[in-house]
């Protein structure tokens, strides 16, 4: 008895192994967390491109993409310094 493999041009359904699904929320968790508190454009490159990956994945809800698009939507504040120098 022989396996047979499906083969031909037509599209294969893919999905993302489940290790892959849960690391891609958790960098998504870091890459937000570390945007709002560093607010530097490396870090909201770094958020943009793993929002990207994740809704590529299916793993942002509609909610979770609205509230990333928002965030990044809203101009960087400039930091004032905490202490004052005499």
């Amino acid at each position: 008895m022989q396996a047979q493999h499906p083969s031909g041009s037509a599209a294969k359904a893919t999905t993302a192994p489940r290790h892959l699904v849960a690391t891609a929320t958790s960098i998504v968790g870091e890459a937000l967390v570390s945007y709002q508190v560093q607010k530097t454009q490396a870090a909201r490159i770094r958020l943009e491109s793993v929002a990207d990956m994740a809704c590529r994945l299916g793993e942002l809800t509609a909610a979770d993409a609205a509230l990333i698009t928002n965030l990044l939507a809203k101009p960087r504040a400039t930091r004032r310094p905490s202490l004052t120098l005499i």
